[in-house]
């Protein structure tokens, strides 16, 4: 319902910090031109959901959480960009199914996930008017252009080689403006696109079972600077 809608528009800012925040720059870091070698295990799971047809024909993107980066492909699973994202700051694949209506006073460090999963996306407003794009608003959880929330550093941290300091939200995906025009709003806002969040705690397969075995997560704990 429109309510129902209207009071996940505003759990979502406070969730990703938007409410008082002032607008960030742009980011530096640009998407990668050309699918980079070390992205072979997304390239893979891209590779399965093509021969299964997961995504029913519509523009894809995998998120991989312990690399922190989204990998954006056409509806053919064509390789288009990859950029650094800023998740959740806990580690984990489920978030508690209330955290969307919470006050954030009682949203706990462990409960602060980026829900692993397939979504359907839709085209959104917050409640200042800017278009987010909706993973799943029961949850309050969106893709959005990263700001600048005083003593956060959120810019910056998009752009440092490593990623641990990628762990910061309360679960949206944070990602340079620049990326969010050019690949995210027209092909998962202004139309419908799916995304899937790999898990980080348990098998791919767990959650696709159409994948071939990719490990517990893609990129590994470790995982190598982007």
């Amino acid at each position: 319902s429109a309510s129902i809608r209207l009071i996940a528009a505003c759990a979502a800012l406070l969730a990703c910090g938007l409410v008082g925040a002032a607008q960030g720059g742009v980011a530096t870091a640009a998407a990668s031109p050309v699918a980079p070698s070390s992205d072979a295990m997304v390239q893979g799971f891209a590779a399965d959901v093509v021969r299964a047809g997961d995504a029913a024909g519509m523009a894809f993107a995998v998120l991989d959480k312990p690399s922190a980066t989204v990998t954006v492909f056409d509806a053919r699973g064509q390789f288009l960009a990859r950029s650094a994202v800023l998740l959740g700051q806990a580690v984990g694949d489920v978030a508690p199914p209330d955290i969307g209506t919470r006050p954030l006073s009682r949203v706990k460090l462990n409960e602060k996930v980026t829900s692993a999963g397939r979504f359907v996306t839709e085209g959104g407003r917050n409640h200042t008017g800017e278009d987010i794009v909706w993973l799943d608003y029961h949850q309050a959880l969106s893709m959005h252009r990263v700001r600048n929330v005083k003593g956060e550093n959120r810019p910056q941290r998009l752009i440092t080689p490593g990623v641990a300091d990628n762990r910061i939200s309360f679960g949206c995906v944070n990602m340079q403006p620049s990326f969010y025009e050019r690949y995210i709003d027209p092909m998962f806002g202004k139309q419908k696109g799916v995304v899937y969040v790999l898990p980080e705690t348990q098998p791919v397969a767990s959650l696709f079972p159409f994948a071939q075995d990719h490990g517990t997560a893609l990129a590994g704990a470790a995982a190598a600077p982007r």
